[in-house]
């Protein structure tokens, strides 16, 4: 239910937009790189605007899910820590569990098993 609604109210119209803007803004233009030949660039790039438009976009999206994904190390080290030691604390429980389980067992010929 929330992926067709994420479908048709989300996704769906930004498609529509990001097609109105690839047609609307693909005429050709120059990106210059090239900071000291302004007449006569060396580095420069003709192509339709929204390719530039979704190049920066896409760039960004890169550079912010690096930093990101860069700045939550830590937590996902520490996450991993805290799995260890619930994996090893949930171990030694049912270890525990086990010795008491066998030590409450009575025995045959004990004086518990007789009364």
């Amino acid at each position: 239910m929330f992926r067709k609604f994420v479908w048709l109210f989300v996704v769906l119209p930004a498609g529509v937009i990001l097609v109105a803007f690839a047609l609307a803004n693909r005429h050709d233009v120059r990106l210059n790189l090239d900071p000291l030949s302004a007449d006569d660039p060396y580095f420069a790039f003709d192509a339709p605007f929204f390719l530039f438009i979704f190049g920066a976009f896409l760039a960004g999206l890169i550079v912010g899910g690096t930093v990101t994904w860069f700045g939550q190390g830590k937590w996902r080290k520490e996450a991993k820590a805290r799995t260890r030691e619930s994996a090893s604390l949930r171990a030694e429980t049912e270890q525990l569990n086990e010795q008491l389980r066998t030590a409450q067992t009575p025995r045959i010929g004990t004086s518990e098993a007789a009364g």
